[in-house]
């Protein structure tokens, strides 16, 4: 059954989505609707209206000790080939994200909204930018939300090889360095998946999800804290020997 929502906060359980996870449509993209959403385990994702929500059964989901890295990136960030910043190019990174052309896809389900609702939740300190540059340009970076110990993974773009690489695994270990429980990247990509991704069931990322709201959320602009933590020394993940 795909229910309808209307203008009271609520959504309905997420257990009752089919295996594609299309559970309801209609609603809005107010900062308080995508809030109660991520924390119910569900996310939009559309073309145009009407708001289409999802909760995928299996979820795509990266721990942050499990990720991989292959020799050749670990070489590229210890070389420090790209210059990570947190938060300091948040609507040029989503911009890039909704433009950058994608094999199989016609458009973009970033739409002129998406970003309008993102940007909210960015100057609300909930949404976070990681951004990768190259001799003074912005060449790689993606986008998301952190809640609890959760941090929720919603696109990236590359305009440089290796370049969004490089911002995810620069994600990833602050993340890790944080305590963050959880990397949800919602449905499976081979990107993804070559990074660490792997498939768990809905009700396991529902108890992950429900645990990891349990701390404290970590709110505000990252820019400074990022360059705190990982002056500290860089912790990469788990090395993949291929």
């Amino acid at each position: 059954m795909l229910y309808k929502l209307d203008d009271n906060l609520i959504f309905p359980d997420p257990n009752k989505a089919p295996a594609d996870g299309l559970l309801a449509y209609g609603g809005d993209l107010t900062t308080d609707r995508l809030l109660f959403a991520y924390r119910s385990g569900i996310f939009p994702w559309y073309n145009e209206e009407p708001i289409l929500w999802w909760s995928p059964n299996p979820r795509f989901v990266v721990f942050p000790d499990k990720v991989y890295v292959s020799r050749s990136m670990r070489k590229i960030l210890e070389k420090n080939v790209f210059t990570i910043t947190v938060d300091t190019a948040f609507e040029q990174v989503i911009n890039n994200c909704a433009d950058i052309p994608r094999a199989g896809q016609p458009g973009t389900w970033i739409t002129e909204e998406m970003i309008e609702a993102y940007c909210r939740l960015f100057d609300e300190g909930y949404a976070h930018s990681f951004e990768a540059w190259k001799n003074g340009e912005l060449v790689g970076g993606l986008y998301g939300l952190s809640m609890g110990s959760i941090f929720f993974g919603e696109s990236m773009f590359t305009f440089a090889s290796n370049a969004s690489k490089a911002a995810f695994l620069s994600m990833a270990s602050f993340v890790k360095k944080m305590g963050f429980s959880l990397i949800d990247s919602q449905v499976h990509t081979p990107h993804v998946e070559t990074l660490g991704g792997e498939s768990i069931s809905r009700r396991k990322y529902l108890e992950i999800l429900k645990n990891g709201l349990q701390q404290n959320d970590v709110t505000g602009s990252w820019s400074e804290l990022y360059s705190s933590v990982t002056s500290s020394g860089t912790t990469l993940a788990t090395e993949d020997p291929r």
